[in-house]
Parts: C-alpha cells; sequence; structure tokens
C-alpha cells in the first residue's frame, strides 16, 4: 500500500515555505518602527505608544466577488490593495490612522509565484496607507476551491486619541458635504456587475470597449482607492472642524450616509459631478433605476466629509493644494434619511 503524506492528499508545506520567502522582502517593506520582531512568529508584534487616551479601532473585509474578473484575467498583482483598501478605508472615517494590516488567503492549490503576486499588492497597499503588514495566514485547501481560485480577507487596525474620535455626535444640520473621487467601481455590486456584463451583455473579458478605452476585465480590475493619504493631514489639521467621514461601500449612498448622521439628520445630494463612464454603461446596459445605482455603487464618489460649513473654504483649499479631485455635493438636513437629486432621476 502507497505510503499517504500531507502533500499527495493535496497539501504542500514546502510550497507554503517558498511562499513565506518570496513575501519577506514585501512584507518587510511596510514595517513601522512600532513593529517588533519578524515574519514568522505566531503572532505579529506592534508596540503602541505616544497616546495618551488611546481607542483601537478594528475592521474586517474581503474582495467579493470581484476575485472572478482577477480569475478570468490571470490577473493577481492588484487585489491584495482591494482587500486592504476596504479595512483601512473603514476604520479611518471613525479619525483613526491604520497601524497594521493581517491578511488571510485560502487557495486550493498553493502557487508560490502567484501568492507572492497577490501579497505583493497587499503590501504595496499598505506602504501607501502607512500601515504595517505584520502578518496572515496562506491556507492550503485541497478540494475546496476550484483550479486556480482563491480567496483573501483581511483585518486592520488603527488608533484614534479618544478626543479625536470622530462620531455622528458631532454632525448638525448645515453641515456640507464634500465628496472625494473614486477610482471606479472599487470593490461592492460585483455580483450585479457580472450579471450585467457576463450574463446579459455576454462580453469576454478582454472585449475592448470604446467609451472606456480599455478592456471591460481592466476597467473592472481598477483597484479600490486608498484614502488614508488624503484624508490622514485633513483629520490631524482641522481637527473638530471635520465633523464626519463616510466611506461609500456595500448601501452605495442611501445605506452609507446615514451610518454617519447625528439622530435627526438626513442629507441631500446634488449630482454636480461627472458620473464615471463605467457607472452609466452598467446603468444602460442593465436597465437598472438610478435608485439602485446609488444603492448599489460609488457612482464616482469613494468617500465624504461631512464639514463645518464655516470651514469649507479653507477645507476645500487645502483639498485644491493637494490635487485633489473633489465635489461639495450635498449638506446635512434635519430630518432623516437620504434625498439625491440629478438630471437623470429624482428622489
Amino acid at each position: 500500500m502507497e505510503k499517504m503524506t500531507y502533500k499527495n492528499s493535496g497539501v504542500d508545506i514546502d510550497a507554503g515555505n517558498e511562499s513565506v520567502q518570496l513575501i519577506k522582502n514585501a512584507v518587510r517593506s511596510t514595517y513601522r518602527a512600532e513593529v517588533l520582531g519578524d515574519l514568522g512568529g505566531f503572532g505579529g508584534l506592534f508596540k503602541l505608544k505616544n497616546y495618551d487616551e488611546p481607542i483601537l479601532v478594528s475592521g474586517t473585509d474581503g474582495v467579493g466577488t470581484k476575485l472572478k474578473i482577477a480569475f478570468m484575467l490571470d490577473k493577481h498583482d492588484t487585489i491584495g490593495q482591494d482587500a486592504v483598501a476596504m479595512c483601512v478605508n473603514d476604520i479611518l472615517v471613525q479619525g483613526a490612522e491604520p497601524l497594521f494590516f493581517l491578511d488571510y488567503l485560502a487557495v486550493g492549490k498553493l502557487e508560490p509565484a502567484r501568492v507572492a503576486e497577490i501579497v505583493g499588492g497587499v503590501a504595496r497597499a499598505c506602504k501607501e496607507s502607512g500601515c504595517a503588514l505584520i502578518g496572515g495566514e496562506t491556507a492550503e485547501m485541497s478540494g475546496f476551491y476550484s483550479t486556480g481560485e482563491y480567496d483573501i480577507a483581511g483585518f486592520a487596525v488603527g488608533v484614534v486619541e479618544k478626543k479625536n474620535l470622530i462620531t455622528p455626535a458631532r454632525v448638525k444640520a448645515g453641515d456640507i458635504l464634500i465628496g472625494l473621487s473614486s477610482s471606479g467601481l472599487h470593490s461592492n455590486g460585483f455580483s450585479l456587475v457580472r450579471k450585467i456584463v457576463f450574463e446579459h451583455k455576454k462580453f469576454n473579458v478582454n472585449d475592448k470597449i470604446p467609451e472606456l478605452e480599455k478592456t471591460i476585465g481592466e476597467e473592472l480590475l481598477t483597484p479600490t482607492r486608498l484614502y488614508p493619504a488624503t484624508c490622514l493631514p485633513i483629520i490631524q489639521k482641522f481637527g473638530d472642524k471635520l465633523h464626519g467621514m463616510v466611506h461609500i461601500t456595500g448601501g452605495g449612498f442611501y445605506d452609507n450616509i446615514p451610518r454617519a448622521l447625528a439622530e435627526n439628520c438626513g442629507a441631500e445630494i446634488e449630482i454636480n459631478w461627472n458620473v464615471p463612464t463605467i457607472f452609466r454603461l452598467l446603468q444602460s446596459w442593465g436597465n437598472v433605476d438610478w435608485h439602485e445605482m446609488f444603492r448599489t455603487f460609488n457612482c464616482g464618489i469613494g468617500m465624504i466629509l461631512i464639514v463645518d460649513k464655516d470651514s469649507v473654504d479653507e477645507i476645500s483649499a487645502h483639498l485644491k493644494d493637494n490635487g485633489e479631485n473633489f465635489y461639495k455635493i450635498g449638506r446635512v438636513v434635519e430630518g432623516a434619511g437620504v434625498k439625491i437629486r440629478g438630471d437623470f432621476f429624482n428622489d
């Protein structure tokens, strides 16, 4: 009888060790001064210092079915940014500086070069966000995932002084909403995207779309924008003049904006920005109601700053000086809910 081993059952420990060696330099490149130890321990170590009343803020998320696009294109160097962005952008809205990130990568068959490609994207995004990649897990799950498929998720931990914590209690009627541009679809709504693009329109991932001047696959795989580099200086510079922030993720405008508002406050949004082409194409191709579009997608606005009305000009000047694309998209009003007005629909 043949001797059974972990390897011939589908799990290759040597490949796992090789993967660790391939990602070491990328991971170390993200280390901050507070990181203790090195890759390979049972847990990541981080020394918290120089805070009076530190509040730790944590967030966890994955990439969802956007992964299917990476599989179709066999392109895996950007998907790690999506995993990082979905986490660090969430903790950012509470005023937290991202400190560290851990990822979880599950694969059917461990291919070290592909793991290095995926984790390389995670590391680059961590470095851009100023947080350290201090650990993670790569699980080889033979027979669970189809050939070439994997899943990735992660979590971020950040910190904010208690006195600087951004909560809905700061927000009041009259505050102004400033929208920061998204990089595209980010990582939400891809079940609907795939249904429209591949089931209804029957596009191939490599089909060139004239209106986009790129393939549909390239457009859909555009990585989620990282907002810490833009927003942390605003949080630090303007303090309590910044009353709130909104990360436009799953649930779009209608579900995310109320999460940042005080009780008895609502928001009025005026669509005064040019909704990017990909959103207009999806709406047209799928005959999607605009209310559904703004409940599912970011429609070109990935982050919203809720600012004191008397501070709009100085915050706008800061954004302009730093080359940011931004729009004054609305205001906080008494009441509840979100009302959106634009040329193509009224709510």
